[in-house]
């Protein structure tokens, strides 16, 4: 540090300019003048914020040791005197991005659904986050048929039960769960809130919500199960790409274990990133990283694809045969996620193997089919795997009824990606309020199609 003394606001706002640029992060004055115009994301943010206090928006996308990390130790002015803060300096500055601007989100108890949620974020978080949540391959064919198969499947209600006992609560992977579902695996949930997947796990406890943590987190694994009291238990499953230098995964898996998580989700519909053209219009900011796989944003010719630039290390000459390497070095559950067939779910249920349904929310390969078709496809084709494996699905599913066609159709329970990481918007709270609003969709689709438990689900039902 230059200078250890304490440094007041009335000092802080003379250097304001793109010339003479100071900024406080997290109560630590620093000197951005040179940095600014080389800024990965670009100068603006950093000029919107020239005199003032950045640290939610800096927060929002970066680990707090980036600057120090990137920086000379001499642009680290001095620390805020806290004493000089006033109200106003506190403000944002007018002219900050949407996402620092946190009364304009409506009030979450106007939030009715899981689009809701979706609209709201589409309306308050960067451009780049909106842009690399939201994105899929190509055309976004398959992302957006995710959704509306469901509308083509209808139930067929039997009516005159005694519904007056709704019991949502299942058992996951061998884990009691309040109910059939699931986060699935999102990287860097930070972009969108500063606690991240931390927020999601917390969010997930009152009704013990499974959380998949994604090997592109925004944080470690420990710091996110460690969010959750060891007291409560919590279930967590772990999402595997498997890193081309196969010692790193190895040392992965046996950190994860060690923290016990007993469920490793590996992907395998990822061989390669789709070509996500919204993310790629985007600039990507330099500093985001995922700490665990070491996977960091960066831009090049091609353009700013976060999905794609950041899955380098992916192996994609990982195959069927690589199982027995998987199940020497983790003795959990093993579910592979992307199955897209009902030939690839019938050979994951030979191997004992469970199976996650999916086409990465349709970012990797435009027109795959839906995931309901494919869980459709497997009750007429290899029924038989539903009584020697866990079968899940993810990809599109908004509605309690959508959880529920599911699990006629056989599904043990389902992930939703995307509609978590929009409810983080809102925090720890945004994650509660959208399972209470799915858990309460699926008990009244339940009442109305005649079941009061998760095992009396059945395919005469759809």
């Amino acid at each position: 540090m230059a200078d250890s003394s304490l440094i007041s606001v009335e000092e802080i706002k003379k250097h304001n300019t793109i010339e003479d640029c100071w900024l406080v992060v997290n109560d630590e004055v620093w000197d951005l003048s040179e940095f600014a115009p080389d800024h990965p994301g670009g100068g603006e943010i950093i000029y919107k914020h020239a005199g003032r206090d950045a640290s939610l928006s800096y927060n929002g996308i970066h680990a707090q040791s980036v600057l120090s990390s990137n920086l000379d130790s001499s642009k680290l002015i001095g620390a805020l005197d806290k004493r000089s803060v006033t109200d106003e300096w506190s403000k944002p500055p007018p002219s900050a991005t949407p996402e620092l601007k946190l009364h304009d989100k409506p009030p979450l108890e106007t939030i009715m659904n899981s689009q809701d949620f979706e609209d709201v974020a589409q309306r308050t978080v960067t451009k780049k986050t909106w842009a690399f949540y939201s994105s899929a391959d190509t055309d976004c064919l398959t992302r957006d048929r995710n959704r509306e198969f469901f509308g083509r499947m209808w139930f067929r209600p039997r009516l005159l039960r005694d519904v007056k006992r709704v019991d949502t609560s299942t058992t996951i992977l061998g884990h009691a769960a309040g109910a059939p579902f699931f986060v699935s695996p999102a990287a860097m949930a930070k972009l969108v809130h500063p606690d991240g997947e931390r927020a999601m796990a917390r969010g997930c406890v009152p009704n013990r919500i499974p959380q998949g943590i994604s090997s592109n987190a925004s944080f470690p694994i420990e710091e996110i199960v460690s969010a959750v009291p060891k007291d409560k238990n919590h279930p967590f499953f772990f999402q595997l790409y498997v890193n081309k230098d196969r010692s790193k995964s190895e040392a992965l898996l046996k950190h994860v274990r060690a923290l016990g998580v007993d469920v490793c989700f590996a992907t395998i519909d990822a061989p390669q990133a789709g070509k996500r053209e919204a993310d790629e219009r985007v600039k990507a900011d330099e500093g985001v990283a995922a700490p665990m796989s070491g996977a960091k944003a960066s831009n090049d010719k091609k353009g700013g694809g976060m999905g794609r630039l950041m899955g380098g290390y992916i192996d994609p000459s990982f195959v069927w045969a690589d199982m027995t390497w998987l199940r020497r070095h983790w003795p959990g559950k093993i579910v592979v996620k992307g199955v897209q067939s009902w030939q690839d779910a019938k050979m994951s249920a030979d191997l004992g193997i469970h199976v996650l349904l999916s086409n990465h929310g349709g970012r990797n390969l435009d027109t795959s089919p839906p995931a309901i078709m494919t869980l459709l496809e497997c009750q007429m084709n290899c029924p038989e795997i539903f009584s020697q494996i866990e079968v899940l699905v993810d990809g599109g599913i908004r509605r309690g009824s959508d959880i529920l066609k599911c699990l006629c159709l056989g599904a043990t329970a389902v992930g939703l990606g995307r509609p978590f990481l929009y409810a983080t918007n809102y925090g720890q709270e945004g994650v509660e309020h959208l399972v209470e609003i799915l858990k309460s969709e699926l008990e009244t689709a339940m009442a109305l199609v005649g079941v009061t438990s998760i095992d009396q689900c059945q395919p005469g039902l759809v």
